[in-house]
């Protein structure tokens, strides 16, 4: 698989170089590494997010700090009344 990293695409060379010299490993396996930590990640985030020993103003400070430019967590809360 080929990357374009040229013209418009420049950012996307540090972007993969970045992860490889933190994992200290070559750019394929950089990439592979993020794929794989990406689902595993959310799937993380989601579970903390849902947990009920949190406070809602808690929820939205993690779901601020962890959202990034591609993955957007919100927390939202939702309060139904019901009347006869």
């Amino acid at each position: 698989m080929r990357i374009r990293a040229d013209g418009d695409y420049a950012y996307r060379r540090d972007a993969i170089e970045h992860p490889a010299d933190f994992d200290d490993c070559n750019k394929t396996k950089a990439v592979v590494n993020a794929c794989d930590d990406v689902l595993h990640f959310v799937q993380a985030a989601c579970q903390v997010l849902a947990r009920d020993d949190l406070t809602l103003e808690q929820r939205q400070e993690i779901a601020e700090t962890l959202s990034t430019r591609v993955v957007d967590f919100e927390v939202e809360t939702e309060i139904i009344v019901t009347t006869d």
